[in-house]
């Protein structure tokens, strides 16, 4: 019996040895208060902000010499309420178990951010908070939307090379394609410059439950504000987005553009489809190991089945008190013409998301957010 008890042990610790595993407990808390200039067809709104706020747990095992299993929870919330963000879920934000290897990529299964949020949306320029992206974030340029029961690899840097692609599977009995998602991106980083291009197709679920809470697209809802709420009926969105950056020094300029395509079908409000072509260059300076700033301007115009144009401005400033502990100031201006869909254009900052009522919005906001 001791012998028995000797060997089991001593096979206990060699498995022990050979599977080493961590556990991360991780967050963010920010929050800050805001200035808007129109909203909701009120001239002034003064109120306290969260932006993604979020804790999470991830980890690894090794499972061998080049395979690990990883796994990440993340939940959303809003720092200024305690509310639960992403639609009320536990773990909104992410949820996902999979495999990793160096030699073949990663593999992970379960609610997760499309590649083009992995790949493109760094070089963006998208540092805060959605204030460098298109107005109402129609192209998912700011990650708007989540996706569930997704699969999705990510392959290894291959010389400065990374490929990334993501299926959602619609779940939907006799339909494959009803609330698929699917999405591909190929991106190169090398020394002081990247560039990334990726494509998302988004099938907007059964006709009579689009645009609500019951929807059976694998794909968040992209209708969040009035710039395309018209179009909450879309059988399919189809978005292109390619985004570049260099580095000169303590200098950064770059950009990105995209072109998104909301599509009817029979069962659709609207008959023809709604296109919008977005460009969003920026410049950012490095003016210290603690404070940098970035100005930016985003061009959208929309056509098909309503025509607008949009205007946007924004600048920012991010001060680190510590590594793990920031204060930053953002200022934004849109000014918007034309039509919705819905009637005159309602100008929107960005992501934030919150409807003018008028032809114009800006925005003042200073938050402090920190790590842990």
């Amino acid at each position: 019996m001791k012998k028995l008890l000797c060997v089991t042990s001593l096979m206990s610790t060699a498995l022990c040895a050979h599977a080493q595993s961590s556990v991360t407990l991780y967050g963010i808390m920010n929050t800050g208060v805001m200035y808007v200039h129109n909203s909701s067809g009120a001239s002034t709104q003064f109120t306290t902000t969260s932006f993604s706020s979020r804790w999470g747990l991830k980890g690894a095992e090794d499972l061998s010499a080049d395979l690990k299993a990883v796994f990440q929870l993340e939940n959303g919330f809003a720092a200024t309420t305690g509310a639960l963000g992403n639609g009320g879920r536990e773990f909104g934000r992410r949820a996902l178990v999979g495999f990793s290897s160096k030699t073949f990529g990663t593999v992970t299964l379960g609610r997760q951010v499309d590649p083009l949020v992995d790949l493109v949306l760094p070089l963006q320029g998208n540092s805060l908070i959605g204030i460098y992206t298109s107005p109402g974030d129609v192209d998912n340029a700011d990650n708007s939307a989540r996706f569930s029961n997704t699969i999705k690899w990510i392959s290894p840097n291959w010389s400065g090379l990374t490929a990334a692609a993501m299926y959602g599977v619609g779940g939907v009995a006799g339909s494959i394609s009803n609330g698929q998602t699917y999405a591909a991106v190929l991106a190169y980083n090398s020394g002081p410059g990247g560039l990334a291009a990726g494509y998302t197709h988004i099938d907007n679920g059964t006709a009579s439950l689009r645009g609500t809470t019951s929807s059976t697209s694998s794909s968040d809802s992209l209708f969040l504000s009035d710039v395309n709420r018209a179009y909450v009926s879309a059988r399919a969105i189809d978005i292109v987005r390619v985004a570049g950056a260099y580095q000169i020094g303590a200098f950064t300029a770059g950009g990105y553009v995209s072109y998104s395509d909301y599509k009817p079908d029979g069962s659709s409000t609207f008959k023809v489809s709604e296109k919008y072509k977005v460009a969003g260059p920026y410049v950012a300076w490095q003016l210290s190991p603690a404070l940098s700033t970035q100005l930016g301007y985003v061009y959208m115009k929309s056509s098909g089945a309503s025509s607008a144009t949009y205007n946007q401005f924004a600048v920012q400033a991010d001060y680190f008190l510590s590594k793990r502990t920031d204060v930053y100031a953002f200022a934004g201006y849109t000014h918007a013409s034309g039509s919705n869909g819905l009637g005159a254009a309602d100008a929107v900052v960005g992501s934030l998301d919150r409807n003018s009522g008028k032809s114009s919005q800006a925005v003042v906001n200073v938050s402090i957010r920190h790590k842990f």
